[in-house]
């Protein structure tokens, strides 16, 4: 049985152990954090291991025109999105310890040729400290006052953008010199909202978009307004061709169950939100096309876990879940796989809320963290620091090559993959990958068939607006 606070506090204890850099500025910066557990229970015993493989933080993503064609860049560094390509990497290593004829703690052999299977045993878990933005954030208002994190309000533009198309999820700040201890926004660059405007703030423009947990309503037999049920507000935008938000007040303001993608300022991104992503995860597996290549079936969580925050259940389970529930007809080794969802009574010490409570007086204000963090379970490197899609700190001249790259953008993650294809006996290469005409990112991607015919029905059945991917930018080898 899996006890979500447990899971959160291995997440967080894994998080105090990295060092310093890239991590917020305590009392003035905030960030979210999301990893991938490991549980492995031992068939020989009662006992059950319980390992963090990969972790990661971030808010920000990069807008469509920074994408590169040579897939150097990491263009979205939101937290659940850091944690599952870093497990990506920690796949890839113990892959090529399997391929290799080493030990794997991951993986066996299965019966088809050339494919492998999780070690019996194991499965995967996925822990984020805050609910994925997106569909899973349109969630009713309760009580504010009660709220780990206030309401959401107006979302605003900021000219904050370094030129390279980092979007961040953005803040919001009363004006400066007024140092009042109120809640005031800092907003998710997936856009969704955990917090709210002061009272009566000149930045809130949307009169729909009221910091109360409540929209006023009719008169009640007091005289009094009586309150009209309200929902947290997300900033990331419905995708084009299908409903769009209706923008009424109160519950009314937002469709539900809708594909969104992560907005920019000025700029639009092709970043699906984390909700969609989950969702998607949820029948084509979090392995990816590339090491599908490789396994007899699918790799699912088969738990999230939620950190204290702004949650419903009913949203989760919508959002994650519902939307691919009708599903059917997908090839052999996938399956929609609706992971348990649960809920943690521990908050991160680094989210927006505490960060509020800890702000003291002439830190200036309160921003999201511009850093991203990534650390998973592999020995060379497992450390990766970037910012605005590249390593932390790098400097223009070294832009454009290997000193620039993050370990988790597409080029570094496809070389990885074929390290694994050259230690792989040529004997033993699935099917698959026995094509000599293979040679780009996207040839490797098209030749996982089973991965593609999975995609076609997911498409077609549950998201059929989900945007394709611009195939001008898959070239690179």
């Amino acid at each position: 049985m899996v006890h979500a606070d447990e899971i959160a506090k291995l997440c967080y204890e894994r998080f105090n152990q990295l060092p310093r850099r890239g991590k917020p500025e305590p009392g003035r910066e905030w960030t979210l954090l999301a990893a991938v557990v490991q549980i492995t229970r031992c068939a020989d015993s009662d006992t059950v291991k319980k390992e963090v493989v990969s972790l990661g933080t971030g808010t920000k993503c990069i807008g469509q025109t920074a994408m590169s064609p040579k897939g150097e860049i990491l263009n979205d560094s939101h937290a659940e999105v850091i944690a599952r390509r870093g497990c990506i990497r920690y796949l890839i290593q113990e892959l090529n310890r399997a391929v290799s004829g080493g030990d794997s703690s991951v993986f066996c052999q299965a019966d088809q040729r050339g494919k492998w299977r999780l070690q019996p045993g194991v499965v995967f878990l996925f822990f984020t400290s805050h609910t994925p933005c997106g569909d899973a954030a349109i969630i009713p208002m309760i009580d504010s006052l009660s709220q780990p994190c206030p309401p959401v309000s107006s979302v605003k533009s900021h000219k904050d953008n370094d030129g390279r198309g980092d979007l961040k999820r953005g803040a919001e700040e009363p004006s400066e010199g007024k140092h009042i201890k109120l809640p005031h926004l800092d907003l998710e660059d997936g856009g969704d909202t955990k917090q709210s405007l002061l009272p009566n703030s000149p930045k809130s423009e949307d009169p729909s978009q009221s910091p109360s947990a409540k929209t006023p309503g009719p008169s009640d037999s007091t005289g009094c307004l009586a309150p009209v049920p309200d929902v947290h507000r997300t900033g990331a935008k419905c995708v084009s061709g299908g409903p769009a938000d209706p923008l009424h007040p109160g519950s009314g303001y937002h469709s539900t169950g809708v594909l969104r993608v992560k907005p920019g300022r000025g700029e639009p991104t092709r970043s699906l939100s984390c909700s969609d992503k989950l969702a998607r995860w949820g029948v084509l597996g979090f392995q990816g096309a590339l090491l599908s290549h490789y396994l007899q079936e699918a790799l699912y969580f088969s738990t999230v876990v939620v950190g204290k925050c702004p949650y419903s259940q009913e949203v989760m389970q919508r959002a994650l879940v519902t939307r691919c529930s009708h599903v059917w007809d997908l090839p052999a080794g996938f399956s929609v796989c609706p992971p348990e969802l649960l809920r943690s009574s521990l908050e991160f010490p680094f989210s927006q809320a505490q960060t509020e409570l800890r702000h003291q007086a002439g830190q200036g204000r309160i921003s999201s963290c511009g850093a991203a963090i990534s650390w998973c379970n592999v020995t060379k490197r497992p450390l990766d620091v970037t910012a605005n899609g590249y390593k932390h700190g790098v400097t223009k001249k070294a832009l454009g090559t290997a000193k620039a790259r993050s370990l988790l953008c597409k080029l570094e993650l496809f070389h990885s993959f074929l390290s694994v294809v050259a230690a792989t006996d040529p004997g033993a290469l699935p099917d698959s990958l026995r094509r000599t005409e293979l040679k780009t990112y996207r040839d490797f991607k098209e030749a996982s068939c089973l991965y593609q015919q999975a995609w076609q029905q997911l498409h077609s059945q549950a998201f059929p607006l989900w945007p394709r991917s611009d195939r001008d930018l898959l070239l690179f080898r």
